[in-house]
């Protein structure tokens, strides 16, 4: 990107929002955005890439997958208005690190508090299963959010396995020391990345994702969500509720 590499979150959010990169996943977004589905139909939708979300002093960094094709690619903010973001937002308003359970539209009043929430994949892809190719060439944005979060990051929760093996070569090109061979992922995993020069120790949180595939079966509970997030925000010195008894 060169000069043009943003300098803030607000110029990377800008930036983001405008890409064309992937001519196969601008099709896709466009194209949904026009033909709607009929519950909002008197919508108008984003139909663009959808940037990140959250404060640019963030403390802990959410890593999903990639926006759904009527959730975030309609509203405009990751995770929202959808069934994934019921769950993602119920559960960080629960351990406290939003000040409202749901996540309806970008303009809903919502909040983080310490948190930002990212994807590897910035626009939504057909079948919710982005490419190798598309992956890799969006990537630079990630690499961006990460050295522009640098100061002031402590914990990153991962929300999958595509997330995963997406973020951690963008972690070692940003000069953290990850580990050979990569860690593995799996729900409740945490891995340590030691502090390097002009890098912060991390500490890596693994989460099966919030969709409704992991949430209708039962593979992930409220609980278990509430559990990784409660954890990364404490290991980041935010404030957090504890667990119900």
């Amino acid at each position: 990107m060169g000069a043009l590499t943003p300098k803030t979150i607000a110029q990377l959010d800008l930036a983001v929002s405008r890409c064309r990169a992937c001519r196969r996943l601008v099709n896709w977004r466009e194209k949904v955005a026009t033909e709607k589905r009929a519950a909002f139909r008197d919508e108008t939708y984003w139909g663009r890439a959808v940037p990140g979300f959250g404060p640019a002093d963030a403390k802990v960094l959410i890593v999903g997958l990639a926006p759904a094709a009527h959730g975030a690619n309609r509203t405009g903010r990751m995770f929202t208005g959808d069934r994934s973001g019921d769950v993602l937002y119920a559960a960080l308003h629960a351990v406290g690190l939003a000040n409202q359970p749901t996540s309806t539209h970008i303009d809903d009043g919502l909040t983080l508090h310490g948190v930002r929430i990212t994807a590897p994949v910035h626009c939504a892809p057909p079948d919710n299963k982005p490419t190798v190719t598309e992956r890799d060439r969006c990537q630079k944005w990630l690499d961006v959010e990460l050295g522009l979060l640098k100061p002031t990051l402590k914990s990153i929760v991962v929300l999958g396995g595509f997330g995963w093996q997406s973020l951690l070569p963008v972690l070692r090109k940003n000069g953290w020391d990850i580990p050979r061979p990569n860690p593995k992922f799996g729900h409740g995993v945490e891995v340590d990345i030691a502090e390097t020069p002009g890098h912060s120790a991390v500490r890596l949180f693994g989460s099966y994702h919030v969709s409704q595939q992991n949430t209708f079966t039962g593979r992930l509970t409220p609980s278990m969500i509430e559990n990784v997030l409660r954890a990364a925000g404490s290991h980041a010195g935010l404030s957090v509720s504890s667990a119900a008894s």
